[in-house]
């Protein structure tokens, strides 16, 4: 575009705020921008973004620092590249997506979809726990809902999950249990929400009865237990999940291919 850097970071001041191009941190800002533009719907799951020119124009920074922003976009699964047809805002329905989120293995490494039984489903008001993982105030309204995963005709895992009830209003035991598709896919097609980080911690732990009862393992056997707060744009926490894994024949893989 043949631009210098005092005239990108004036433009790209007059769209969305004072930027900066110290150190070449300005695509942050664009990023940053293409992240609000998401967030509003503006572009939504499985749909082209505007084309690098069209984008160019709009943000006033050269080619390269467009292509950054996008890159890094990619590299978090928040955008896709498609060759010969544009970039596209990711979607829970394809199975690289899905993978990425559930990372539960058979021993020898194969990956299955599991089957997805829902036991419980009420409302409540948060505890101080969950408010704090989920950055809402204690008392707030949540739901909370559990899920028995099986691999293989075998109870493998349970997903004890916490949402805000104002960021999913309308859920109702029907709608969750009769759901066409994964539990990330019905957040995205149903309330507008794409988690698109998840943070996790693992611990071992004890079979209680509750695991007895769900998972058929003996009281007091080994479990791996993994807390998980799922994010969507710009770090909104959407999602805390407990879930207590059977390793007897699989295994918690932290990186997928």
């Amino acid at each position: 575009m043949g631009r210098n850097t005092t005239e990108e970071t004036d433009n790209v001041g007059a769209e969305f705020g004072p930027g900066t191009a110290i150190g070449g941190v300005l695509y942050k800002d664009i990023k940053r921008a293409i992240l609000a533009a998401l967030a509003s719907g503006e572009w939504k799951p499985a749909e082209a973004i505007p084309s690098e020119r069209r984008l160019v124009e709009r943000f006033g920074v050269s080619i390269g620092t467009l292509r950054k922003a996008i890159d890094e976009l990619v590299a978090e699964n928040i955008l896709i590249r498609h060759q010969g047809r544009g970039t596209f805002v990711a979607t829970h329905r394809q199975e690289d997506h899905f993978f990425r989120f559930f990372r539960v293995v058979r021993e020898d490494g194969h990956r299955a979809y599991p089957s997805v039984r829902l036991v419980r489903f009420r409302r409540a008001k948060a505890s101080r726990e969950e408010a704090m993982a989920l950055g809402i105030e204690p008392g707030e309204r949540v739901f909370h809902f559990t899920n028995v995963l099986s691999l293989d005709d075998r109870p493998v895992m349970t997903d004890s999950i916490t949402v805000p009830e104002r960021l999913f209003e309308g859920l109702t035991e029907a709608r969750l249990r009769d759901r066409p598709n994964t539990l990330y896919n019905f957040y995205q097609d149903v309330f507008g929400i794409n988690v698109i980080r998840t943070e996790e911690r693992l611990r071992a732990v004890l079979a209680q009865e509750d695991d007895h009862a769900l998972l058929q393992v003996p009281v007091g056997g080994p479990l791996l237990q993994i807390t998980r707060i799922a994010s969507s744009y710009h770090d909104k926490r959407v999602e805390r999940r407990v879930s207590r894994l059977n390793t007897e024949a699989h295994e918690f893989a932290i990186s997928q291919p």
